[in-house]
């Protein structure tokens, strides 16, 4: 749908979280390196709870974790060492890491601070072993120029990266401590962001302007986005773990969707005078004979709740396959409980009889929803009352959260919005006084500008200026150039067009469907255009073998040649032209020279994409010239 995004007030920032490509951690001497998780030397348990900030405060965010009550199992190495297990103080702050951090910062035409102060963020649901994630504010006060006008970049911070989760066990949830403590620069900027293309645009400039350092990480999983989004009358939310960009369009426009919605939901509940009543039933006895799996695999312990004016409500779609019942159930599903309605039910093996029973339980009228859980006692009344609570909200606001970015570009919830009482001072890290020497000599060797870069290209590979603008402004500039320093013969223009708009093409086709783009690595691209430059197949065929291999990153370009079909020898190709001049002799002593483009169309019909059309063009002129010579 076409939206007004300056009616409906948008309203949205991003934070960028890059990983720099240091030689060590943020604050031990382990190496930035990522492990196979199936080789893991040791493992432990922890448990962790929220603790007061230095005001006497307990942020909000992390006390909801606490009631989860899970247990975290960490996995370590032989490359990672006692700081990461929480049992040995941190180091210094990784001087590598500050300056380029500071790098960063002075490309973002930002001020950095005379000392930078390490602080301790409160974050206790497990993706860090001692309950808290360290950063130190560096630079603030920066910003960037765009087409829809200038964005404020408020902040740039260095922290260390958070474990990553493997997968969940039960109430327990397994992390590897590999990633924990790789170097990030977190950059935040002003809610200028107005429409939900504006927001992509800062996020690849942005990440562009991170890559021009040559100094941070690249792959997947390396850069992360959060995005902060509002509307008018709605709530500030953020949706968090983006790493596909160009999802973040998506994103937006989903959120302000949601909001919309959910004012409309609020509205229709005011109308309809519903209220939640605060009463959990036990359903069991109702389920004693039923089909559902569901409820057998849970034992048979079925408790619900009624939700007053509330019937059709849950099953209104308030984002792209997400409808307010999947807003309730992600409530639930923290505690290990999943949720059913009456708006959905009949379902999951449960019967018409069964339904019209929870009804009479709560003497249920058409205008209530019933919600029930299957879980035992204790599981099952927290979930509820996490449900209730949101309910609860939906009459009143459109609740502030943290969300996490699901695939579609919909979201799910996960923590309340964090607050300022989550900080305080890391007491075990030294501040690092940073010199005007220092900067200067950092400013001295900062990346040439855009403007810059677009006339070298222009002057340097003869590219027109739409071409050179459009490859200078793209993260792939320095591969652009890499490319064209290693293979001579490969036109600039075949590069920049696949670079850019041939990238672009396949990721709007893998909108939906199966064509992975950010599986693709720099080398894919080398060993392309290797094969390219030594006319192993023709330029033609570019976009299909980058389709296949979007899929299957693990292949060789050669074997992935081989697999579409593309791949012939020399002299296949010689013996299938000439058996082409032959069959055509009299249309070539008729026509000449101008035999010539006819009999090209034929051939490149059956050679199209596996052999360059130079190559092509050559045996074909030369077999045609043995017949025009009594051959």
């Amino acid at each position: 749908m076409e939206m007004d995004y300056h009616k409906i007030g948008l309203k949205a920032g991003l934070e960028i979280h890059q990983q720099l490509d240091t030689k060590t951690k943020l604050f031990c001497k382990c190496p930035t390196m990522l492990r196979d998780k199936k080789e893991s030397n040791f493992s432990f348990k922890r448990y962790l709870r929220a603790s007061k900030s230095e005001m006497g405060e307990v942020d909000e965010a992390a006390l909801e974790e606490e009631k989860y009550s899970r247990t975290f199992i960490y996995k370590g190495y032989d490359s990672t060492c006692l700081v990461e297990n929480d049992e040995q103080p941190p180091g210094e702050l990784n001087r590598e890491a500050i300056d380029i951090s500071l790098e960063v910062a002075l490309l973002l035409n930002m001020n950095p601070l005379d000392e930078v102060h390490t602080m301790r963020k409160i974050v206790i649901d497990g993706s860090n072993t001692c309950g808290f994630q360290r950063t130190a504010l560096v630079a603030t006060d920066g910003g960037i120029e765009t087409e829809e006008g200038f964005v404020g970049v408020d902040s740039l911070c260095l922290e260390e990266d958070a474990a990553s989760k493997i997968e969940t066990e039960g109430d327990a949830v397994v992390y590897s401590l590999d990633r924990l403590g790789i170097p990030l620069v977190e950059i935040g900027t002003a809610p200028d962001i107005r429409t939900a293309e504006q927001a992509r645009k800062v996020a690849e400039q942005l990440g562009m302007i991170l890559r021009s350092t040559g100094k941070v990480k690249r792959g997947l999983g390396t850069i992360r986005q959060d995005i902060n989004i509002s509307i008018e009358g709605g709530a500030r939310v953020e949706i968090k773990g983006v790493q596909n960009l160009r999802m973040i369009g998506e994103i937006v426009k989903n959120e302000a969707v949601r909001q919309l919605k959910l004012i409309e939901l609020r509205e229709e509940l005011k109308r309809r005078r519903a209220e939640v009543e605060r009463l959990i039933e036990n359903l069991s006895g109702i389920f004693e004979g039923t089909s559902s799996k569901v409820i057998k695999k849970a034992g048979g312990e079925v408790f619900g709740i009624c939700l007053r004016g509330f019937a059709g409500i849950l099953g209104t779609e308030i984002q792209p396959g997400r409808g307010f019942g999947s807003e309730l159930a992600d409530f639930a599903s923290k505690y290990g409980a999943g949720l059913m309605h009456t708006d959905e039910l009949p379902a999951y093996g449960i019967s018409e009889e069964e339904v019209a029973q929870l009804k009479r339980s709560f003497d249920a009228t058409e205008d209530d929803c019933v919600v029930i859980v299957a879980a035992e006692r204790e599981r099952a009344e927290k979930a509820l009352n996490a449900v209730l609570r949101r309910a609860e909200e939906a009459m009143r606001e459109i609740p502030k959260e943290t969300r996490r970015a699901l695939p579609n570009g919909s979201s799910a919830y996960m923590r309340p919005l964090p607050g300022a009482a989550r900080m305080y001072p890391e007491t075990d890290v030294p501040p690092v006084e940073i010199d005007e020497q220092r900067l200067k000599e950092i400013r001295s060797k900062l990346p040439e500008t855009f403007e810059h870069r677009k006339a070298r290209y222009k002057k340097k590979f003869g590219l027109n200026n739409e071409l050179a603008e459009k490859i200078s402004r793209n993260p792939n500039f320095s591969l652009f150039e890499r490319i064209m320093e290693s293979y001579e013969n490969i036109p600039a223009t075949l590069v920049v067009r696949t670079l850019t708009d041939t990238l672009a093409e396949l990721m709007q086709e893998g909108v939906g469907v199966e064509v992975e783009v950010e599986k693709l690595e720099d080398q894919h691209f080398m060993d392309v255009f290797k094969l390219l430059s030594a006319n192993a197949f023709g330029k033609e065929a570019v976009p299909d073998i980058l389709k296949f291999l979007a899929n299957k990153p693990e292949m060789s370009v050669d074997k992935a040649i081989e697999e579409i079909g593309l791949k012939v020898n020399i002299e296949e190709v010689e013996k299938l032209i000439e058996d082409i001049v032959n069959s055509k002799k009299d249309f070539i002593r008729e026509k000449g020279a101008r035999a010539l483009g006819p009999l090209m169309g034929v051939v490149m019909k059956e050679l199209r994409g596996k052999v360059d059309g130079k190559v092509i063009n050559r045996i074909l002129e030369e077999k045609v010239k043995e017949v025009q010579e009594g051959g």
